[in-house]
């Protein structure tokens, strides 16, 4: 799996590019929460960039596990979310994917796993509401 510069648009938007995949299929629900969230503005991708972050997930997915067992194991997941590290960003983009996991009334198992694996690893180095208080 390739590497991305940290919370660069190519990262950020992988993950949302995840997050529609993970549990196997793409919905086209999901495009358009995806699309009402404004996300895409926020980390400064057009859906062009969007779609050939999807394209190349999809490759670097294919090209590394067998083509019947598509699997993401928690180091790779670690990896991926290691790439946004900006508090403010880890915010935005995890209720991005909550938008986009729930837009198909359906969250499923894999939704689930890559939710709770963002959530812990995000707020457990730096969490939401302190680091704001933080800062200010």
């Amino acid at each position: 799996m390739r590497s991305y510069h940290p919370d660069s648009p190519d990262a950020a938007g992988r993950i949302l590019a995840l997050t529609m995949i993970v549990d196997g299929k793409l919905a086209v629900s999901e495009i358009a929460a995806m699309d009402s969230s404004k996300i895409l503005d926020h980390i400064d991708l057009d859906l062009p960039g969007f779609q050939r972050m999807l394209q190349e997930l999809c490759d670097d997915l294919l090209s590394s596990r067998p083509a019947d067992a598509i699997q993401l194991d928690d180091a790779l997941l670690d990896r991926v979310l290691a790439e946004i590290a900006h508090p403010d960003l880890r915010r935005r983009l995890l209720q991005a994917m909550w938008h986009i996991a729930d837009a198909d009334d359906w969250l499923a198992d894999a939704e689930a796993v890559l939710l709770t694996r963002a959530s812990n690893a995000w707020s457990a180095e730096r969490n939401f509401a302190g680091a704001t208080a933080r800062s200010a």
